[in-house]
Parts: C-alpha cells; structure tokens; sequence
C-alpha cells in the first residue's frame, strides 16, 4: 500500500517520459514491419530494430515485449478474427 500516493511533478514527469520512449519505439516498430512486412524477417527484425534504435535498458524491454507480442499469437489473433468475418459474408 506504501507505493501509491499523491501525484508529483516529478513522478508525472517521469511517466510521460517513458510513454515518449514508447511511443517513439512503437513508431520505429510500425515504420520496420511496413518495409519487411509481416511475415518471419518483419516479426524478427522490426522489435530487433525497434530495440537497437533505443538504447539502454529501455530498448532491452522494447524489443523484449515486441518480440512476446509478435509471437504469442496475439498479433495473429487479429488476423483470424478479420477473416472469419470475411467468411460469412456471402452465405445466406
């Protein structure tokens, strides 16, 4: 209970600095996988670059949590989800 409190300056500071950081590694992201796509090399190498672009430990956890989600299944998940719409669109 000890780590909530009241909102500091600083503190807001901080956090919109590091939702900057994230930002700016989920456009380098989006940037890489429109240029190798989205198959194996764009799933490999957009966090990779995403994660070398921004350095220090910040970049280790862009391009930790970019890899989770590209292999997790729950990119894929959206795509599934887009084409069973699809699929019913001409029964009746």
């Amino acid at each position: 209970m000890d780590k909530i409190g009241v909102p500091t300056v600083n503190g807001m500071k901080s956090a919109f600095g590091s939702y900057l950081w994230g930002a700016g590694g989920g456009l380098l992201y989006n940037i890489s996988r429109s240029i190798f796509g989205s198959g194996l090399l764009g799933s490999l190498v957009a966090p990779v670059l995403a994660g070398s672009v921004i350095k220090g430990e910040t970049g280790k956890q862009l391009a930790l949590t970019a890899g989770f989600v590209s292999f997790s299944g729950l990119g894929s998940a959206q795509v599934q989800e887009a084409q069973s719409d699809n699929s019913s669109a001409g029964v009746m």
